[in-house]
C-alpha cells in the first residue's frame, strides 16, 4: 500500500483512533485472540495522554486513518527505569477491512525510522505472553525476546503478563 500517508495524531482525531482499536479489538475476537483488547476498553482521554507525554501516529489511505501505533519514550511499567536508548511501540494496529496484507509491517517499519531518527538505537515492545501468533509477527519482523514482565499494569483492566522484544534499529553512527 504505498499511497500510505503517515502523521501525528491530534485531538480531532481520537476518535477515528478509538474507532480503529476497538475494530482491531472485534477483528481479534473473530480470530479467536482472546484475553488481549477487547471493545470500548479505551477511550479518547487514553490517547490524549498518550499525546501528552509521547506520540500517537496515524496512517492514512483517501483521506481515512487506517492505521496507528503509540510511540512511547520510556515505558517503566514493562521495562523498569531505563537510560534513554530506545523508543516504544504499542498498540500497532490496522483496519484489516480495508488494507493489504503487510500494511502492518509497513507501519512497524515507519515507527522504527522514527525512533532512529530521534537518536535512539532500539525499539521496544511487549507483547500479550499467550498470544503466540502476535509473538511470532514481531520476531518474523526482526524483534528478539530480551525478557518477559508479569502483572504489568493494563489501561482499564487487570495486569497481564508480557513478552519483553526489543530490535537496533540504530547502531549510535558507529
Amino acid at each position: 500500500m504505498n499511497d500510505l500517508r503517515f502523521r501525528l495524531a491530534a485531538d480531532t482525531d481520537l476518535d477515528a483512533v478509538v474507532r480503529l482499536r476497538d475494530d482491531a479489538a472485534r477483528w481479534m475476537l473473530a480470530q479467536g485472540v482472546t484475553g488481549q483488547w477487547q471493545p470500548g476498553e479505551l477511550g479518547g482521554d487514553h490517547f490524549r495522554k498518550i499525546m501528552d507525554s509521547g506520540e500517537v501516529w496515524l496512517a492514512e489511505a483517501a483521506e481515512r486513518v487506517v492505521g496507528a501505533w503509540e510511540l512511547w519514550w520510556e515505558d517503566e511499567d514493562a521495562w523498569g527505569p531505563q537510560p534513554p536508548t530506545a523508543g516504544y511501540v504499542h498498540r500497532l494496529m490496522v483496519d484489516h477491512s480495508s488494507v493489504p496484507s503487510g500494511t502492518g509491517r509497513q507501519l512497524l517499519r515507519v515507527a522504527e525510522r522514527r525512533v532512529a531518527e530521534a537518536g535512539r538505537e532500539l525499539v521496544r515492545l511487549d507483547c500479550l505472553a499467550g498470544n503466540a501468533r502476535l509473538n511470532a509477527y514481531y520476531l518474523s519482523a526482526g524483534y528478539q525476546v530480551v525478557g518477559s514482565k508479569e502483572g504489568k499494569p493494563q489501561p482499564g483492566g487487570t495486569p497481564k503478563s508480557f513478552t519483553l522484544l526489543e530490535k537496533l534499529v540504530w547502531d549510535g553512527g558507529e
